[in-house]
């Protein structure tokens, strides 16, 4: 007796969110999904945050104008795309129709950066209840990527969230304050994230989220100041 594939739809894939697991293609070109739980699962605590010295001179210097939810489709189409020292990635066409019907509904959101009216960087993500699910993220140009996770950072503490998902831990995340958790350990705080009230900001007044940036300054968690030799990547 054959078997038909279960179709992934944004039901299901919000379903999946809320008991822990999230989506990934083989590669670009890959037909299937695969539904990953791993054992270590990253996050970003948004009370520990750090923002590094040199990064927050460059917010400072208003280099970027930042947006949420102006250009969703380019933002994980910039994601989507091989680059430097990223042959391949996970995001198939697939995860974005999945997601842009979830952006469509309300449930995916993006934070872009943009450089002389041009998009260069940006991330996306899927937010629940006090949970955000960090996708992945992309830049063209220096700081870009950091600039907009910065200000999602902003967004989800203005907005009461609890939990940031990286999915994993990176170099890149890792200066920022990211940790890995034991499988067990996440989905406890996931379920208590779940059932807090939160809300993603629409419309935030430019000095609410400066206001937050300023709070994020400060000593970084456990440790003195990271080296800033450490490189951007394409994705989380």
């Amino acid at each position: 007796m054959l078997r038909r594939p279960l179709a992934v739809t944004p039901d299901l894939l919000l379903m999946a969110y809320r008991a822990g697991l999230f989506p990934m293609a083989e590669s670009r070109a890959g037909n299937r999904l695969y539904w990953l739980d791993p054992e270590g699962r990253g996050i970003l605590p948004l009370e520990r945050f750090h923002l590094p010295r040199r990064l927050a001179r460059t917010l400072r210097a208003g280099g970027y104008a930042v947006s949420a939810d102006a250009d969703f489709a380019a933002v994980i189409a910039g994601c989507a795309e091989a680059g430097p020292g990223r042959p391949d990635t996970w995001i198939n066409p697939e995860i974005e129709r999945l997601f842009l019907a979830l952006h469509a509904q309300g449930h995916a959101h993006s934070v872009e950066c943009w450089a002389g009216g041009q998009l260069a960087g940006g991330l996306y993500g899927v937010a629940l209840g006090g949970a955000f699910f960090g996708e992945s993220m992309f830049s063209r140009a220096r700081d870009a990527s950091k600039v907009a996770l910065v200000h999602l950072v902003a967004r989800l503490r203005l907005g009461g969230f609890t939990l940031l998902d990286t999915q994993f831990v990176t170099t890149h995340l890792a200066r920022f304050g990211a940790v890995e958790i034991p499988r067990a350990d996440y989905k406890e705080r996931l379920r208590a994230a779940l059932e807090a009230r939160a809300e993603w900001p629409k419309a935030p007044t430019a000095e609410s989220i400066e206001s937050q940036i300023r709070r994020l300054e400060g000593p970084p968690p456990g440790g003195p100041e990271l080296p800033e030799f450490l490189n951007e990547t394409g994705a989380s």
